[in-house]
């Protein structure tokens, strides 16, 4: 184009169009989607995206939960009731005594290493408490998610 001529209307409606689609190309999907925050970490992204984030991811994990729930209660279930059919048939003999003197150990070594593990776990619970003041609307997102993939 010669420096002294005066673009048409066609040309700078073209220019801002093709300005726009590379402006457009450059932003995340997301961002068109929701649209975008600026501020820290926290509030990079708009509400409805971290609503949607924390409610997409808080499903799967109630979905999976659930599923492995059913699982393992069924699998400690079934075995229970197995133990107990071969102990009345007479397949098995349970020192029962011999079991609750095991469980009964096992308690006090839980118990101890619980005391032991004090600091550590307080310093987790410290940490996950600032962590969900921090991002309390994914935090939300999630546990409304979870909830929904439990019941589904």
């Amino acid at each position: 184009m010669h420096p002294l001529r005066q673009p048409s209307i066609e040309e700078e409606i073209y220019d801002k169009v093709v300005d726009l689609t590379e402006y457009a190309k450059r932003q995340r999907w997301w961002n068109r989607v929701f649209g975008n925050n600026s501020g820290p970490v926290a509030e990079k992204y708009s509400v409805a995206t971290q609503i949607a984030i924390g409610g997409a991811s808080g499903w799967c994990a109630g979905y999976l939960f659930q599923k492995v729930g059913k699982l393992a209660a069924t699998a400690v279930g079934g075995g229970l009731l197995l133990l107990q059919i071969a102990n009345n048939t007479g397949y098995i003999q349970v020192d029962w005594k011999r079991v609750e003197k095991d469980v009964n150990k096992a308690k006090k070594q839980l118990k101890k290493g619980a005391n032991q593990a004090g600091p550590e776990l307080n310093s987790f619970v410290d940490k996950s408490t600032e962590f969900v003041k921090k991002n309390i609307v994914v935090t939300s997102g999630f546990i409304g998610g979870f909830l929904l993939g439990l019941a589904s």
